[in-house]
């Protein structure tokens, strides 16, 4: 079993003050030299256009390029380095697992993927320029994996295929787009019907006044919605895009399904996810596909929980507190994930394995 952590960042500020911080949290740190490594190893599949990038930022979240200035100004980088390690257009991606299971008051995910990708941070910020105030882990810095609004408005994203990737946003900048622009499930269906994706993913939103979740279904081609409390890696209508090997996501959707019922309260559903017997819980860390973090989302209450590996009591942030001016005494969260991939922002990795 390895040791792993996420640090805990909280800032109430601009966008641009915001990236200048994380911008000197990033500096020099051991996650900017593995990515420097990586990218002698894995070519990037993309290109990069700063012109195209910002004016696609301009027309949906000039506040986020905003950000991503002051990581620019704090790193000392030109902004084509920024664009490539922290902007999330045009991003290429692995493939991956995650499961999600909405109750009557709660959001819950399994984050499934590859540690050398991990940030290990969970964010926690108020905009003092606009946009929502959002807490969550982060994904490639500025992006977010899962992560609840000060509105109530909770979202997760599930990996489907990198078949015929388009020219867009890739899913964690789709998932930082949706809370800080949305405040309703409603609004963030219509979103994503709007921005360009890069690749395939179902994105599971749920408000505190959403009595069934919508579950987006998107690709480079066309986007398509229903609604559902569960979700794991294929599609419902989509099924043309599908992977041709389904086992695994349509078991761990077996089980959710046979688990759910009206009264499972969040305590019972977040064990049901987190727990390493229960067939949900993935150990597939070399596949991309391990459970490396369990996250949990209150929309009426605004508590989120958070677990780093399997089997974990969950650390309990009270976001409405924090909203209120109340900093939150939670520096680190840590836990046990039972691999031997290195996490690139506490390890060195070797990326030629």
């Amino acid at each position: 079993m390895k040791k792993v952590y996420a640090d805990v960042m909280q800032f109430r500020g601009t966008h641009y003050n915001f990236g200048f911080k994380q911008g000197e949290y990033f500096k020099d740190s051991i996650l900017v030299r593995n990515r420097e490594k990586q990218w002698k190893v894995r070519k990037p599949k993309f290109s990069i256009d700063v012109e195209e990038t910002r004016q696609i930022f301009a027309r949906f979240a000039p506040l986020i390029w905003e950000e991503m200035e002051g990581f620019r100004d704090a790193l000392g980088w030109p902004m084509e380095r920024v664009l490539l390690e922290f902007c999330g257009y045009r991003l290429d991606i692995d493939k991956s697992g995650c499961s999600i299971y909405v109750g009557n008051d709660y959001l819950i995910r399994n984050y499934d993927y590859h540690p050398k990708t991990y940030d290990g941070r969970y964010t926690i910020f108020k905009p003092t320029d606009g946009g929502n105030a959002i807490i969550g882990p982060s994904q490639r810095g500025t992006g977010r994996m899962d992560g609840m609004n000060e509105k109530g408005l909770s979202m997760g994203y599930n990996f489907m295929n990198r078949k015929r990737p388009g020219t867009g946003f890739v899913c964690n900048m789709i998932g930082r787009l949706i809370l800080e622009l949305c405040g309703t499930a409603e609004e963030a269906a219509d979103l994503l019907k709007e921005i360009p994706h890069r690749h395939s993913f179902s994105y599971v939103l749920f408000d505190k006044s959403c009595d069934t979740p919508f579950i987006v279904e998107t690709s480079p081609r066309r986007v398509e919605i229903r609604r559902g409390y569960s979700c794991t890696n294929h599609f419902n209508i989509m099924t043309e895009e599908n992977r041709h090997v389904l086992d695994d996501s349509k078991r761990r959707l077996e089980i959710i399904e046979e688990n759910q019922t009206g009264n499972m309260d969040g305590e019972a559903a977040f064990k049901l996810l987190n727990g390493s017997d229960s067939g949900i819980f993935s150990k597939l860390y070399g596949a991309w596909a391990g459970t490396i973090h369990t996250s949990a989302y209150f929309p009426k209450t605004q508590k989120a929980w958070f677990a780093l590996g399997g089997d974990q009591e969950p650390i309990e942030f009270d976001f409405a507190k924090w909203l209120d001016g109340e900093d939150l005494p939670i520096e680190k969260v840590e836990g046990l994930i039972d691999t031997d991939i290195p996490f690139v922002h506490m390890e060195q990795a070797d990326w030629f394995k």
